[in-house]
This record gives structure tokens, sequence and C-alpha cells, in this order.
């Protein structure tokens, strides 16, 4: 229990970079480019693997070519219970025009907590990792002890930290990003 630790919890800043291995980095890299709008960024020349990695939304994806891609099991069950990671959206309905365009598979759903609602879409990258758009810059987060409100999701502009000013050289610096706060 991290109570018990001596010092307490890991002393964290931020979220940097999810990592995902691929069948194919080539069919990922255009499916993070072209449907979730990630920037591809450089890797450092010292890595010795194939792969590519991305930026945007104040957050990384790093793709990795596996060495043996048949090993990767195939999806195709959207299961909104399975590992994913959650994008913020303004409008689910364009989200969902969008997937509609593109012919990409996906599910609905909608959370209620105390008359909020949150709706939610599911789908698959070309790995069958999941990832979910929902529109929750409402929920707030309220922790288990103590009962009291700390934050609430919101759409704002990050600030660059100065170890993602090199990755913001080839990213926009004009797009939005989530936080919350």
């Amino acid at each position: 229990m991290l109570d018990s630790m001596k010092g307490g919890a890991l002393p964290l800043s931020s979220l940097n970079h999810i990592s995902l291995l691929c069948r194919s980095v080539e069919d990922s890299l255009n499916f993070y480019q072209n449907v979730l709008g990630f920037t591809p960024i450089r890797r450092p020349g010292s890595l010795d693997f194939d792969g590519a990695w991305l930026f945007k939304y104040g957050i990384g994806i790093h793709l990795l070519q596996s060495p043996d891609p048949e090993a990767i099991p195939r999806k195709t069950e959207i299961n909104p219970k399975d590992n994913h990671i959650s994008f913020q959206c303004e409008s689910m309905a364009l989200v969902e025009k969008k997937l509609d365009e593109l012919n990409i598979d996906y599910i609905q759903q909608r959370v209620e907590e105390g008359g909020i609602y949150v709706d939610q879409l599911f789908f698959h990258d070309p790995d069958g990792f999941m990832i979910e758009i929902c529109n929750c810059d409402n929920l707030p987060v309220i922790p288990l002890r103590g009962g009291e409100q700390i934050m609430i999701c919101k759409r704002v502009n990050l600030g660059i930290m100065p170890q993602q000013k090199m990755a913001m050289q080839y990213a926009s610096t004009e797009e939005s990003h989530i936080t919350c706060a």
C-alpha cells in the first residue's frame, strides 16, 4: 500500500507517452495521424528497432514494430472493459460522423452519475488496442476519502513543458489540449 511506503507516492508530474506494439508501424502511423490527428515527431537515432513516435493533446504515442506480428492477438469484439486510452472531444456527433465516413466500427455507451451524462464511443486501432472518445468535461473527480470535488476535466491550452519543446517544434503549437485542473 502506498500510504505505508516511506515517503509516499512517487513524485510524478504528468503522463509522458504510451507505447503500443504493432503488426505494422506504417498502418498504425497512418491511423494515429489520420484518424486521431497525432503528429509524427523525431525519434532518437540510437533506437535500433523499427518504430515511430507521435505527439498531440499533451501526450506521446510510441509505436513499436512487433518482431512477431502474427503473435499479436486479433480482436474483433469491441469491449469497453478492455485496456484503452480515452480522448475528450467537443462534439460526439462530429466524431461519430467521421468514424462512419472512415468505415470504422464502434460502439456507443452512456454513463450517468448524479444527473451528469457522459457519452462514449469505443473502437480499435489497427492492432486491436481500444480507443475511447468521450464528452466527460463536466464530470467531477471526487476522491473516495474526504468526498470533496478536487477537479473537473476542462479543455484548455497546455503550456509547453521544457522537455516538450523539441516535440512541439514538429507539432502545431496552436492546438487545444485536455487537462484536469
